[in-house]
């Protein structure tokens, strides 16, 4: 009770970059849930059905396991050093100014993206009750919302993703429980047809072969995306030294519930075969039961889910640039933050990009829109493989004794870190193989040359921001 007590006081001093620890204990949980379930798994889940069949269970399963094993390695480098602009600042520690930049950027630019695309997503969820409003209104609307929340305070931005959480954790959790009444008691529509015999009746269990169960990894993955982001608020957390590992180790029972129980559910009610890509299977399987709402439940929890996604992008982006307006990696003007220590400036430009989104959306045909949407893709993994690299070096450092050992140890050590790094690679591998989702392997280029470029100038123009800092001891004792 005492540590409930204190998690949730906020603490009125500013961090050594100058933001509020106003970020409670049940803030953190929330966030942390939160980015598990998102419209990858609402809606994403239906097509990933449709190739893979129950299978698809499993490839939740293996992935889950390489997502748990990168936030424990987060989870090794937050405790050792909490910072806001986490993925960047550890890039840049263990492998150098080039690293961090990439990292600060390629991370920022994943959630602008993210952002653009969720925004307009959402006004298209409006349109299910009100297709009258002009979906340009609509994104603006909420556009404008979530960037007047985000500029109050990191409490405000804390309590709305709170509840946008809750409601995702509260829609799985009831259909979980409907689903597993229909199953025993039989009730409802589908009452004499449910059965878990579902999952190896109609096929098996991999209907369509391994090879297509593996190829599913790529799109399980993309639903996982945003689970990092709670990495992003150690600089605000209260006491991360305990919310943050309490998150984290939470991971696989969440996992566990909302996808693997959740898809159990699902592909018992209705059979494997029922489901259409790009129809939501939570939908499919409301309709069977026969609850009358299903169609418009389903939908405002997807709407949620959009929300939640483009309030937590506005969140990063502006920690992130202003992170790299700190290292003079950005625009100096970027580093300021409001009365109620929020980086008001930085928020205020990915917030503006964003909606520049919806802009290009309404003018630009769907593919042009597609083609800068599918880089957030790569990005996340790009984010994902730099804090393994970074744990890994840092387990090095510390083994060596360099730097002090970690709190909150990674289980498997370095050698899960690299089992998730070839899962990471082998994902790769699988987004060329597949023609729906090459495209941001096409994409991707472009933005490396951009990063590449823009390095080169700031050596030149600004060669202090490209350099080692103080802070980066362990360039300095490992010879670096």
């Amino acid at each position: 009770m005492a540590d409930q007590a204190y998690d949730e006081v906020v603490d009125t001093e500013p961090d050594e970059e100058g933001y509020a620890r106003g970020l409670g204990s049940r803030q953190i949980q929330m966030i942390a849930i939160g980015g598990a379930i998102g419209t990858g798994l609402f809606l994403g889940a239906g097509t990933a059905i449709s190739k893979a069949g129950p299978s698809l269970i499993l490839s939740y399963a293996v992935a889950g396991l390489v997502i748990f094993a990168i936030m424990r390695a987060l989870g090794e480098l937050l405790t050792y050093r909490p910072v806001s602009g986490s993925f960047a600042e550890y890039a840049r520690e263990f492998l150098g100014p080039f690293a961090g930049y990439v990292t600060g950027w390629t991370y920022w630019l994943f959630w602008v993206v993210t952002g653009m695309a969720e925004t307009t997503a959402a006004a298209v969820y409006i349109k299910y009750w009100e297709p009258d409003i002009p979906q340009w209104v609509s994104a603006l609307g909420f556009l404008v919302i979530l960037y007047a929340a985000n500029l109050i305070s990191v409490k405000v931005f804390g309590e709305i993703e709170f509840w946008f959480s809750m409601i995702k954790v509260t829609a799985i959790i009831g259909i979980i429980l409907i689903g597993i009444g229909v199953l025993t008691l039989g009730f409802s529509k589908a009452g004499d047809t449910a059965s878990v015999t579902h999952l190896w009746h109609e096929g098996g269990f991999f209907p369509k072969g391994i090879g297509s169960t593996v190829m599913t990894l790529q799109i399980v993955m993309f639903a996982y995306l945003g689970v990092e982001l709670v990495g992003v608020t150690a600089g605000e957390s209260q006491n991360p030294e305990k919310t943050l590992p309490r998150a984290i180790n939470t991971l696989p029972w969440r996992i566990a519930l909302f996808y693997i129980g959740a898809l159990i559910i699902i592909l018992s009610l209705v059979p494997w075969t029922e489901f259409q890509p790009g129809v939501s299977p939570f939908v499919a399987a409301f309709g069977k039961i026969g609850i009358p709402a299903a169609a418009g439940i389903i939908n405002f929890v997807v709407l949620t889910a959009a929300l939640s996604s483009c309030n937590s992008g506005m969140y990063s982006t502006g920690r992130m640039l202003r992170d790299l307006a700190l290292r003079g990696q950005a625009p100096g003007r970027l580093t300021l933050l409001n009365a109620h220590r929020t980086p008001a400036s930085a928020i205020t430009v990915s917030c503006a990009l964003m909606g520049l989104g919806v802009v290009l959306n309404y003018l630009a045909p769907a593919k042009a829109f597609e083609y800068i949407t599918s880089v957030a893709t790569v990005c996340g993994i790009w984010t994902w493989a730099m804090i393994l690299i970074c744990q890994i070096r840092y387990h090095k450092a510390w083994k060596n004794g360099h730097l002090p050992p970690p709190s909150f140890k990674a289980p498997g050590g370095v050698v899960a870190s690299w089992a998730a790094l070839v899962f990471l690679a082998v994902v790769i591998v699988l987004i060329g193989l597949d023609p729906d989702n090459r495209i941001s392997l096409y994409v991707f280029p472009f933005w490396a040359v951009l990063l590449v470029v823009g390095y080169q100038v700031l050596k030149r123009s600004r060669p202090e921001a490209v350099q080692a800092q103080a802070h980066d001891h362990l360039h300095v004792k490992s010879g670096r």
